[in-house]
C-alpha cells in the first residue's frame, strides 16, 4: 500500500488512513517528560488554574493558557519546560532568558527545569499576566486600529481634479 510523509511531523501514513498531527491533548505533549519535569509542569498548571475562569488547551507543541486570549503558554521540551508569559512590562530577572516586545505585549520566556522554580517570582508573574490579560488584549486592539485621517477622494472626477492641480 502507498504511504506518505505528513508535511507537518513528518511521520509515515498510510494512503486514506486518517491523519491530524495539529489536533493534541496535554497527556500527549507530556507524557514522555521526566518525573522531574512532570512534577514541575504539574505544579505550574494547578498553580495556573488556581487563578479563576479560564481556558487550558494543548495547541501543536504548546499548552496554552488564556481568557479571551492567550497569557501564557507551555512549550514541554526534553530537558525543560519553555514558558512564554506575557505581561505589560519588561522584566529584567535572572529567570528571563529572552523578551519579544510587540505593542502593549512583551513575551517573557523562562526555563523551568524543576518544581521547584515554580514559586515567587515565576508565580507572581503568571497570576499578573492572568490579571492584566483582558486590559492588555483590549489595549493592543486599540492600539492596532488606525487614526482617522484625511478622507480619500471617492469618484474618479475628483482624482482627476486633484491630479490636473499639480
Amino acid at each position: 500500500m502507498a504511504r506518505r510523509q505528513c508535511y507537518h511531523c513528518k511521520e509515515w501514513i498510510e494512503e486514506g488512513a486518517p491523519h491530524d498531527c495539529w489536533t493534541t491533548t496535554e497527556a500527549a505533549l507530556t507524557e514522555d517528560l521526566s518525573e522531574d519535569l512532570k512534577d514541575a509542569w504539574e505544579r505550574l498548571r494547578e498553580t495556573a488554574a488556581d487563578f479563576g475562569d479560564q481556558r487550558i488547551y494543548a495547541s501543536h507543541s504548546s499548552i496554552m493558557f488564556s481568557r479571551k486570549s492567550c497569557y501564557f503558554f507551555v512549550r514541554p521540551r526534553k530537558h525543560f519546560l519553555e514558558v512564554y508569559v506575557f505581561l505589560g512590562r519588561v522584566i529584567k530577572a535572572p529567570q528571563v532568558r529572552r523578551v519579544h516586545r510587540r505593542n502593549v505585549k512583551a513575551g517573557h520566556l523562562i526555563h523551568i527545569k524543576h518544581r521547584d522554580e515554580v514559586e515567587a517570582p515565576i508565580t507572581d508573574w503568571l497570576q499578573e499576566a492572568y490579571e492584566q490579560s483582558d486590559e492588555l488584549t483590549l489595549r493592543g486592539r486599540q492600539a492596532g486600529k488606525k487614526p482617522a485621517g484625511r478622507k480619500k477622494p471617492s469618484s474618479k472626477k475628483a482624482v482627476k481634479k486633484k491630479k490636473g492641480k499639480k
